[in-house]
């Protein structure tokens, strides 16, 4: 129903106007909620599918590189220097053991030291704080895309990115805004430890203790401040410093 629709409806009121709001409830079901929440989940849907065809054609050269490397090198091996494997028959659950103990090592997927972003922001200041933000080792992140398109992203970045390195430390994750209760940017985040966003479109993860810092200051101060506050991010937060003082 678009905007023109909805006026004409208003302006018949009355009797039509109760029908149209016994319409929207079955039941108990609140329809209108109902619509609103499918569509945000359609939305988030689409920004983390477009993420990821973005991501993987930003690195799919690296990846073709690799892979030819990795071919011209089994080429060349010299089958009779291969390492010979243990006698007898293969024990598979000690296989299975290792593989369980590495999983439980991995890492969280979320970073540690994270700066929320817009492309609203001007130009500058976006600039400087993906420049010092990459620097410290941490990530950059975004809502969305602007009206939903990839091709405008990428072109409002090719505004404020110095050198393509630093494409690995931006990303586009709701997630991570609705686990944190982002509604200003920039906001710098230093998290405690590792943690993986849930996998629900509409679902917000509770993160472990973090220090936030929302408005118009420097990703040096930020991280300073988190340093000397000794607060759950302050570890992360030296860390990070260390990094750009080693990047200079």
């Amino acid at each position: 129903m678009n905007r023109k629709l909805l006026m004409t409806l208003a302006l018949i009121g009355g009797f039509a106007g109760v029908g149209a709001a016994l319409a929207q409830t079955v039941d108990g079901l609140d329809l209108d909620a109902i619509r609103a929440r499918a569509a945000a989940q359609s939305e988030d849907a689409a920004i983390l599918s477009a993420e990821v065809a973005r991501r993987v054609e930003e690195y799919r050269p690296d990846a073709e590189a690799l892979d030819a490397a990795a071919r011209q090198k089994v080429q060349g091996l010299d089958p009779a220097t291969l390492p010979k494997g243990p006698a007898g028959a293969v024990d598979f659950d000690e296989m299975i053991a290792a593989a369980s103990g590495n999983l439980k090592d991995n890492r969280g997927s979320a970073p540690q030291f994270m700066v929320f972003v817009s492309l609203s922001m001007p130009e500058e200041s976006l600039k400087t704080i993906i420049d010092q933000t990459s620097a410290a080792g941490g990530f950059v992140v975004f809502r969305g895309f602007p009206n939903n398109s990839v091709k405008q992203f990428v072109a409002g970045m090719s505004k404020v990115v110095s050198n393509d390195d630093q494409f690995a430390s931006i990303g586009v994750d709701p997630r991570l805004f609705r686990a944190f209760g982002v509604q200003a940017v920039p906001t710098y985040v230093a998290v405690s430890s590792d943690f993986t966003p849930c996998d629900g479109l509409s679902c917000t993860t509770t993160p472990p203790p973090f220090d936030s810092i929302s408005g118009n200051v420097t990703v040096r101060y930020a991280l300073e401040t988190f340093a000397e506050d000794n607060g759950p991010g302050a570890l992360v937060a030296r860390t990070a410093l260390g990094n750009i003082r080693a990047a200079k």
